[in-house]
């Protein structure tokens, strides 16, 4: 069993004690973040002259050559360690004696593994972030393909008022955006490296960590070390915003599913992202939708996890918050494949715009149109909308719509329509004249198209990206 402590023990720890505490079978997941850490660590220490520059250069280059192995398959982590931070220094020592083991100087396990959580956890920030950006893609193109694509809108799963299909997107282009705005403030917030906070209290060693933060790409160090060690908000704050991109995927993935039965008939779903029955032949079923729906409330449960794990702990570190890593890991693997998955989805489904256009016809969604029309006539809006009460009862009397009415059927319930009450309420004419913006109509969708366009031009971690510098060895 390797461990990084041991000399205050006067016997081994038990086996099952041993496994019970160790993390390598999970933190092995940022190997390379505790070496690229390790490598800015001896970098400041070399500048400050707490190690000699040929010992820093001989501990770099070691440390690149096990990221090598590992990643060739020659050397292999195994649960012999206690966490990936004794593989790595043991292996160190194994190689250079003496000189691996003065990599921990001026360093705790505790600064260690929180700034291994931090690197990690900025990586997957921005991978995420590309992916909803991905998914931001297919909606723009399929909103700039369907501004003409007529459907109902709905309040409490009933038809309202018809809208377009560009629209509806629309809808789900804003929330993505909003996701993507939140990871941004994360990895704002979080991006502020703890490393040189020691167990708590920080380092009688002069070190600069200034310099280690700006090596590791961070805007700068954290101001207190005992909160440097503890704080997992930024895990809490990730949570939340994967928890709110599976809220939106779960809804959108909910439509779909609706959309794709036989009652709907909207779309129809690519083979490749379907399933079939074991027994019914004829099924075609939205399986990616469901468990895209289903997997939600396996990232909410990351969240409640943690929030539960925090609530009670003291200041500083505690072994509790080793609970961090695998949930933070699984509600990241999640959501990353549920964003693959949903985008492909997505991106090779079919739409059906004349089942989409004659289901708005049906639903009498152009009521309030044929209300507006009497009220722009100068009927008091009260009076407009219970003569088109009136007219919707008739329709459902004689099984048809609106503008199936005689113009003598319309007149005898109300004498202020006029010939031209049918153009008023057509499906087109009720969209395209609501033009204000973010409104259906194709003008506000063609406005808003084009600033969604910029919106996706504009890319927020190029300007991150350009603050990054990697350690270097001298």
């Amino acid at each position: 069993m390797a461990q990084l402590w041991g000399g205050r023990f006067t016997k081994e720890t038990d086996e099952l004690v041993y496994r019970f505490n160790a993390s390598i079978s999970f933190d092995q997941k940022f190997y390379k973040q505790d070496i690229e850490g390790s490598m800015a660590h001896v970098c400041m220490l070399a500048k400050q002259g707490i190690l000699e520059k040929e010992e820093m250069q001989r501990i770099v280059k070691a440390l690149t050559e096990i990221q090598q192995e590992v990643e060739a398959g020659t050397l292999e982590i195994t649960d012999e360690y206690e966490d990936i931070h004794s593989f790595v220094e043991a292996n160190l020592i194994e190689r250079l004696g003496d000189i691996g083991k003065k990599l921990h100087t001026g360093r705790s396990r505790n600064d260690q593994v929180a700034l291994d959580m931090k690197l990690y956890t900025r990586l997957e920030v921005l991978f995420t972030d590309v992916l909803v950006k991905d998914l931001l893609k297919v909606l723009l193109r399929i909103m700039e393909e369907h501004t003409e694509t007529i459907m109902p809108g709905f309040t409490h799963l009933q038809k309202a008022q018809p809208v377009t299909l560009a629209h509806h997107m629309g809808a789900y282009f804003e929330m993505f955006k909003r996701d993507r705005l939140r990871l941004k403030d994360i990895y704002v917030r979080m991006n502020y490296c703890p490393l040189g906070a020691g167990a708590l209290a920080g380092t009688t060693y002069p070190l600069d960590r200034e310099y280690s933060a700006k090596l590791l790409g961070f805007y700068g160090p954290t101001l207190n070390s005992m909160d440097s060690v503890s704080d997992r908000d930024y895990l809490i704050e990730l949570l939340s915003a994967l928890s709110t991109i599976m809220m939106h995927l779960s809804r959108f993935c909910e439509e779909i599913i609706l959309w794709n039965s036989n009652e709907y008939q909207f779309v129809e779903i690519d083979d490749a992202y379907s399933t079939g029955s074991s027994i019914m032949p004829q099924k075609k079923n939205p399986d990616i939708a469901e468990l895209v729906r289903g997997k939600t409330g396996r990232v909410y449960g990351a969240l409640m996890s943690l929030l539960t794990t925090m609530k009670g702990i003291p200041l500083a570190y505690n072994k509790d918050m080793q609970e961090d890593k695998e949930l933070t890991f699984d509600a990241i693997d999640t959501v990353k494949g549920c964003l693959l998955l949903f985008t492909g989805m997505l991106d090779t489904m079919k739409f059906h715009k004349d089942r989409m256009e004659k289901s708005a016809g049906g639903g009498f969604t152009n009521a309030t149109d044929a209300a507006d029309y009497l009220v722009n006539h100068g009927v008091p809006f009260r009076d407009a909308h219970g003569i088109v009460g009136r007219l919707v009862l008739t329709c459902i009397e004689k099984n048809c719509t609106i503008d199936e009415l005689s113009f003598a059927e319309l007149q005898e319930i109300s004498p202020v329509f006029e010939e031209d009450i049918y153009e008023a309420i057509s499906l087109k004419t009720c969209v395209n004249k609501r033009l204000t913006l973010g409104g259906p109509g194709k003008e506000a969708m063609e406005q808003v198209i084009a600033l969604e366009k910029e919106y996706l031009a504009a890319e927020w971690q190029d300007e991150e990206a350009k603050k990054w510098k990697q350690p270097s060895n001298g």
